[in-house]
């Protein structure tokens, strides 16, 4: 983003942020299974606390239900189950991160949020392929190293649309077509 500031004689002219603001990426975490994951904090629209999901029948793959938010119906996706892991039972402190992809809001079932990351870019490293199971990365942006941690970052897009095996929902269907 670039300022505007008064310059000499009441003038106004162009400044360009430092470079190290320019050059940073702030990252909403939260935990799944005690590890810590991240997304964009510009995806994140809101975080709410556990409501009440209606379920709804032969719904896709990991998505829960869908909630009422201020009038809109917002689908719910389970981390855990896009994670192939159990579901968990619901307490204090399950939370729903509302994120805003292709146009759509769409809720992350996550066991609690943590904090807002403020990384460099640089910082960004690659994630490493994962030789049991290469699909896996897909949903990873890279990895990022706070303190002693080590945050793993999602792609927001990625963990809800791509298919578990890396194809995209509704790609099977066109290709039999």
């Amino acid at each position: 983003m670039t300022a505007i500031e008064p310059s000499v004689g009441g003038a106004y002219g162009r400044v360009d942020p430092p470079d190290d603001v320019a050059l940073r990426e702030q990252f909403l975490t939260f935990e799944i299974a005690g590890e810590t994951y991240g997304v964009a904090l510009s995806s994140v629209d809101e975080i709410i606390g556990f409501q009440r999901m209606t379920v709804v029948p032969d719904a896709a793959g990991a998505v829960v239900g869908v909630i009422n938010l201020r009038g809109t119906v917002v689908p719910v996706v389970d981390v855990r189950r896009r994670f192939g892991m159990e579901a968990r039972e619901v307490d204090e402190r399950t939370c729903i991160i509302v994120v805003h992809v292709r146009d759509e809001s769409i809720g992350l079932l996550v066991d609690t949020v943590s904090e807002v990351v403020d990384a460099p870019a640089a910082a960004i490293e690659k994630a490493p392929r994962s030789a049991a199971d290469p699909s896996a990365t897909s949903m990873i942006r890279g990895l990022v190293r706070v303190e002693d941690d080590v945050k793993i970052l999602l792609d927001v897009e990625r963990l809800l649309f791509d298919d578990v095996d890396g194809e995209a929902p509704g790609e099977h269907e066109e290709k039999r077509a």
